[in-house]
């Protein structure tokens, strides 16, 4: 069920600071392009390149003002979304009813005439009291990134889409991010979004993502002091971000850069972010 967001706004936990300061990890303009694996590097291969530098920011409380967000400024929208999904970490249960309510969700804030699940991620922080980290899940990405590029986006539609992608993209799509709590509230570790509308084109570094046998492409980012970044405190598991990763219209935000981080005002003792992100592509008439 969706509910307005006025509601996310006016429910909000006890997190109520304006703004919170921390730092984010961010990639030092490169002199060639960068890549980083998304599997096991071939032997004696380093993971990743180029050089990562921690700055500084200060991230916006945006939940006095989360129901003026808007996916085509911001390029993020909250909502109040209540799931049928009992479990998570049953991958069954996830497709079978996650994926269809994220698909009408999408479908229902960005007015979409269709719209295609084609991935998930759960996500879980390990910690000492925890233990490792379940074989299902990948821990949260601290460093600063758009999962599409120009390039990418489109040709991730048609990696999903196949023979129908060239008809599709003569057309609008967007590949839109849907990421929410799992169980309890994501104090831990929590989403630092940036405001699309205050990224410079040329603060995104295109960046090679190499697996074994295919290349996709992604985007780091380098600090400018000029960049405006939100998070949404004590995100609860009846909530979720919408994020826009990738616009076919350039006249609309495109690109949101996006990381976990280590929120300073986290108290002691709150357990570790777990987090379901879907991928999802919306396609406009």
């Amino acid at each position: 069920m969706i509910m307005a967001l006025d509601c996310v706004a006016d429910e909000a936990g006890p997190a109520t600071a304006p703004a919170v300061e921390a730092e984010l990890l961010f990639v030092d303009r490169p002199t060639e392009k960068p890549y980083a694996w998304g599997g096991e590097p071939p032997p004696g291969v380093p993971a990743l390149s180029g050089v990562f530098t921690r700055h500084r920011v200060r991230l916006e409380n945006v939940r006095p003002i989360a129901d003026r967000l808007s996916l085509d400024v911001e390029g993020v929208a909250v909502v109040r979304h209540e799931s049928a999904v009992e479990d998570f970490w049953d991958e069954a249960q996830t497709l079978a009813l996650g994926h269809p309510e994220v698909a009408e969700l999408v479908t229902e804030v960005t007015g979409a005439s269709r719209v295609v699940v084609f991935d998930h991620t759960i996500r879980r922080r390990a910690d000492d009291a925890s233990g490792p980290v379940p074989g299902s899940a990948r821990p949260p990405a601290s460093r600063i990134h758009v999962d599409q590029t120009v390039w990418s986006g489109p040709n991730r539609v048609r990696e999903v889409m196949g023979r129908q992608a060239d008809g599709l993209l003569a057309r609008r799509a967007a590949i839109i991010n849907v990421w929410r709590p799992i169980a309890y509230a994501a104090r831990d570790w929590p989403l630092a979004l940036g405001d699309a509308s205050s990224i410079a084109p040329d603060d995104l570094i295109a960046t090679d993502l190499l697996f074994a046998h295919r290349k996709g492409e992604i985007y780091n980012l380098a600090f400018n002091p000029g960049q405006r970044w939100l998070h949404v405190p004590d995100l609860g598991p009846d909530e979720a971000i919408l994020l826009k990763c990738w616009d076919s219209d350039p006249n609309v935000a495109r690109f949101v850069p996006h990381c976990a981080f280590e929120d300073p005002t986290t108290p002691p003792g709150t357990p570790p972010r777990q987090s379901i992100e879907f991928r999802t592509i919306a396609f406009f008439d």
